[in-house]
């Protein structure tokens, strides 16, 4: 394969009214006892090894091991990279279990970049709308680094990175939400980040109430599934439980 996929799980967790994520194990826990509506979620950013480049889609929740390690560190570790080995930091969006790994405190209590030698790509109204509507959704903390870093190539509504990542602000979810194709010799591989969650997403027609526009995101979904069965893209799931990636 000319396009390596590693998905970095930071495990499943419910999700309510209160935006709270709470982590839940499949084996021991009841979906049930947890609120009324409560969603089941996995956090799951992508490693994407392509023409010489180490890809990062969305950056987890940014929560730490009971050793302080930062827990999306401790995942590129067990496959042999370190954070500086990172070279792109790709995003979908800036809500919370997308964006909480932008950043982190280190051992002296300082802010710094979780990946200290990658580019972050951003779409800069994305950015904006965050720092206007911060509440449950979004924690401006996590992102706030980016406002005056060298590091940041802040993304036009539609265009292509480096010329083998398109990319499109499509919505539906929140306002400037983009989803990504990577491109490379035949191979297609499509992040949709919350747009294109989960496999079920794609296979049944599905208006979600947690979308800014639901409505559009179902659209968006049936689009994307069409134009992925004629080009054989590869989808990447960030939040399915059980399919981190499959065609359709």
């Amino acid at each position: 394969m000319s396009i390596k996929i590693i998905p970095l799980s930071e495990g499943v967790f419910t999700i309510g009214h209160d935006k709270i994520f709470v982590p839940f194990n499949p084996s021991t826990d009841v979906l049930t006892e947890r609120p009324t509506g409560s969603l089941l979620v996995e956090i799951q950013p992508f490693l994407i090894q392509t023409k010489g480049k180490n890809i990062l889609f969305d950056t987890g929740l940014g929560y730490s091991l009971p050793n302080g390690e930062l827990q999306i560190h401790a995942n590129l570790r067990q496959h042999r990279l370190e954070p500086a080995d990172i070279h792109m930091v790709i995003l979908s969006h800036l809500h919370k279990d997308h964006a909480g790994g932008i950043s982190y405190t280190n051992s002296l209590g300082i802010k710094e970049l979780s990946f200290p030698n990658a580019t972050y790509y951003i779409s800069k109204k994305e950015f904006d709308f965050g720092f206007e509507n911060a509440k449950l959704s979004y924690v401006t903390e996590d992102f706030d680094i980016l406002k005056n870093s060298q590091q940041v190539e802040w993304l036009e509504p539609n265009g292509n990175i480096q010329n083998f990542i398109h990319f499109e602000t499509d919505g539906g979810h929140c306002p400037y939400h983009m989803s990504f194709l990577v491109n490379s010799d035949s191979e297609h591989v499509f992040f949709g980040g919350d747009v294109a969650p989960q496999l079920k997403q794609l296979k049944t027609k599905y208006i979600a109430k947690y979308d800014f526009d639901g409505r559009k995101s179902m659209e968006l979904r049936q689009d994307y599934v069409s134009r992925g069965k004629l080009g054989h893209w590869t989808f990447l799931f960030y939040h399915d439980v059980k399919i981190p990636y499959s065609r359709v």
